[in-house]
């Protein structure tokens, strides 16, 4: 069962390629909310596929204020951290991935979050947005043709920090 807004997500590790290190590393959800911090997990269906490129490369814009704010940023598919790596080093949309790039092989992750296509092993676009918490305050998810506006992810986190800082 995938989890909703407002509930606790439950503690996840993964492997991560590291981009800025050119090396492989681990998210983990616990570390990071003990750390303070918010995550945003951006689901997508593939490395090397329609679409993404484009989407890595506007959150890569949005990223340096994301991470002021606090925000561990991670793009998640059910390829390997290995393709991962690959695919940063290919494909020149990326070279201002700056974020980490998870890697849920297995598609448990992505289960949990209810973006994982059966049928076809895939995700379909999902944005999530967690609080120190792990809390998941945000929530959207886009069948595989149609991109996201990552100004408007952006909006949204600045959004949440905001009622998390004033109250309702």
């Amino acid at each position: 069962m995938s989890i909703q807004v407002g509930q606790k997500v439950q503690d996840f590790t993964l492997e991560t390629f590291e981009p800025t290190i050119g090396d492989f590393g681990k998210f983990s959800l616990s570390e990071n909310g003990a750390a303070g911090k918010w995550a945003v997990l951006m689901f997508y269906p593939a490395d090397f596929t329609f679409v993404c490129a484009t989407e890595f490369s506007a959150l890569a814009a949005q990223h340096e204020g994301l991470k002021a704010a606090g925000v561990t940023v991670l793009s998640v598919s059910t390829d390997t951290k290995f393709t991962h790596l690959a695919w940063q080093r290919e494909e020149s949309e990326l070279a201002s991935v700056k974020y980490s790039m998870g890697a849920d092989a297995t598609g448990a992750v992505s289960r949990l979050f209810g973006v994982y296509n059966e049928a076809t092993g895939l995700d379909f676009r999902g944005t999530f947005i967690i609080n120190p918490a792990g809390v998941l305050v945000g929530a959207e998810v886009n069948l595989n043709n149609v991109g996201r506006n990552m100004e408007e992810l952006a909006r949204k986190v600045k959004a949440f920090q905001y009622v998390a800082a004033h109250g309702d």
